[in-house]
């Protein structure tokens, strides 16, 4: 079983505190959203469990061991970083070669018909590939790699609309025939919410939220109407991601949809509404 243990884990880079004391853990066979706006540590915690970095404090063990210096540990785990680790004038095909000599499980066929359906040059030089590609590339790797962890950082940067909904739906699609634990850490929250299973919210270096996407998006809801009005409601509730035009105003109040006064709120003129993941995120990671 692919599980994730964090505990305790701290990272301090001289003076600055990137991460202190989470505790998190990464079920198996799930696809999480690992979501936080730019410094809030979700590179650090991806590094840190890849092994690229070690911990100040605390323990990270992945299927019961630990990651450190342990070559069982590590190639169970597949990570899609935003920098290159392959030589500028290393060829594409000869790089999922070389990852194929790493990854036992490497489906070569499946890269190559991959690059075919996304329209990646296999002979062209990284170093020649636009951004876009560049991800695509590194995407099909991690893709093809079939191992037990998957971990996404930035997957679609500088892919148009139209290669984005393809990673997706091959993510998925990857997904459903044979599980695996995936993380994916992005920005584009909007389009991979209906993906996700679960979402971790990191903010300033912690975890604010560790939920199911479902059980996150019933726990709040969206109350709108005249300014007053909506004062009135939010009185002793707890709400964030108050945005008001003119005499108008909008809230998300962070209670469960079944706790939601209906009688108050149709006195008051007020309407209800659902919770977008992305505003949601937004006001939850606001300074």
């Amino acid at each position: 079983m692919s599980r994730i243990e964090i505990n305790g884990v701290t990272k301090k880079y001289g003076k600055t505190t990137a991460l202190k004391n989470v505790n998190l853990v990464f079920e198996a066979n799930k696809i999480h959203g690992l979501l936080g706006r730019n410094g809030a540590g979700k590179t650090t915690l991806l590094n840190l469990i890849t092994n690229k970095i070690f911990p100040t404090e605390g323990e990270i063990t992945v299927c019961g061991e630990s990651a450190i210096e342990n070559d069982k540990v590590l190639n169970t785990m597949f990570y899609m970083m935003e920098q290159n680790i392959f030589p500028k004038s290393t060829k594409v095909i000869e790089a999922f070669r070389w990852t194929s000599e790493i990854y036992k499980s490497f489906d070569m066929d499946y890269a190559k018909e991959l690059s075919a359906r996304f329209e990646l040059n296999t002979s062209k030089k990284i170093k020649q590939l636009s951004t876009g590609y560049k991800s695509i590339f590194k995407a099909i790797a991690t893709l093809a790699s079939n191992a037990e962890i998957m971990l996404f950082d930035e997957p679609v940067l500088g892919l148009d609309a139209y290669h984005r909904d393809m990673f997706y739906a091959e993510l998925i699609d990857n997904y459903s025939k044979n599980q695996k634990t995936i993380i994916v850490s992005t920005h584009l929250i909007e389009e991979v919410s209906n993906i996700l299973e679960e979402v971790i919210i990191i903010k300033k270096g912690r975890i604010i939220k560790q939920e199911s996407v479902e059980n996150l998006l019933l726990s709040s809801y969206t109350i709108a109407g005249e300014n007053s009005k909506v004062d009135e409601y939010l009185k002793d509730r707890e709400y964030v991601g108050v945005n008001g035009i003119g005499e108008f105003k909008k809230a998300i109040v962070l209670e469960k949809n079944i706790n939601k006064d209906i009688n108050l709120a149709n006195k008051l003129d007020l309407k209800f509404g659902k919770t977008e993941l992305q505003k949601l995120f937004i006001s939850l990671t606001e300074s």
